[in-house]
């Protein structure tokens, strides 16, 4: 009885203590607590999609090697990390330098944007999609290579600095004349800017990646490196096959014709911008909704 009783006393304790530290919580501790989460989380997403994993990874094991050095008394490795871990913070800007601009990228968009788009605007947006997948199956067909990069919240300035403002409407023979072999033009990149052919023969930045199939030349290189950097969608018909490819994310995939690659562009372009409220306030309220479940079981019962 006296082993109870002391485990009852030592529960108690405990008990009264998660209480008084329960008490003692405001509700900024709490916003505190789900903001840091949601940085560690995002954090680790990030990392895990980017080359930055890798490169992080290599800091870890130079950390864990400065402590081992430290701890044995390494004079001249523990020197030689200390160098390096003192001028850490400079080394990860200039390492990091793309996964940074990324990085901050993404967190300046913004999709307040949407609600001040009209049905015209939307509407123009899909034909242009519809003349340029048409025009990209006509350019399959003969083995006309091009490269067309729909910019999205990201504005393209810098890209659209080194080509030639064309700003045309996005009509089938316009898109064809631009990527005409002889055309002046047709090597670069063609910019899409709200439903126009804004700019034409514009460099694009190149992928880093290496383990890319040999078989990507340098336009498909081109556009994943321009996804890799924005929240750009490029379309791209290889001249050395017809392949159409659509990439998005830094992910390419292949294999599409005119009719499936204006439908994965209008998907990816315009219901991911107007239609989706990923993260929204409504969202959130739906998902912490207590009659969902409730109204679920109640719709399979119906059905």
């Amino acid at each position: 009885m006296f082993v109870v009783g002391a485990i009852l006393e030592q529960l108690m304790t405990l008990w009264n203590q998660i209480i008084f530290a329960i008490s003692g919580i405001r509700f900024f501790d709490i916003l505190d607590i789900i903001v840091i989460a949601v940085l560690v989380y995002k954090g680790i997403e990030f990392l895990r999609e980017n080359r930055a994993g890798q490169l992080f990874k290599g800091i870890i094991i130079l950390l864990i090697a400065y402590f081992f050095a430290n701890w044995f008394e390494l004079v001249m490795l523990r020197w030689l990390l200390s160098v390096i871990v003192d001028s850490a913070l400079i080394l990860l800007v200039i390492v990091f330098q793309p996964e940074i601009r990324r990085l901050l990228e993404r967190i300046g968009r913004t999709r307040i944007s949407r609600g001040n788009m009209m049905d015209e605007d939307i509407e123009q947006l899909s034909q242009c999609i519809d003349n340029i997948s048409k025009a990209a199956g006509m350019m399959q067909e003969s083995k006309t290579g091009a490269l067309v990069v729909f910019e999205r919240q990201t504005q393209l300035g810098e890209i659209i600095n080194t080509g030639t403002i064309v700003d045309a409407v996005a009509s089938v023979s316009m898109t064809n004349n631009i990527f005409f072999p002889k055309s002046p033009l047709h090597d670069g990149a063609l910019i899409v800017r709200g439903g126009r052919l804004y700019a034409a023969g514009c460099i694009l930045p190149l992928t880093q990646r290496s383990e890319l199939s040999a078989t990507l030349g340098t336009r498909h290189r081109a556009g994943i490196g321009m996804t890799e950097n924005s929240d750009a969608v490029v379309l791209i018909v290889s001249e050395e096959t017809g392949i159409i490819s659509i990439v998005c994310d830094g992910q390419i995939k292949r294999n599409y014709n005119a009719v499936s690659a204006g439908a994965e562009l209008k998907r990816l372009i315009i219901d991911s911008q107007f239609e989706k409220q990923d993260m929204s306030v409504v969202n959130a309220l739906k998902r912490f909704n207590p009659f969902k479940k409730h109204d679920d079981k109640k719709e399979k019962g119906d059905k």
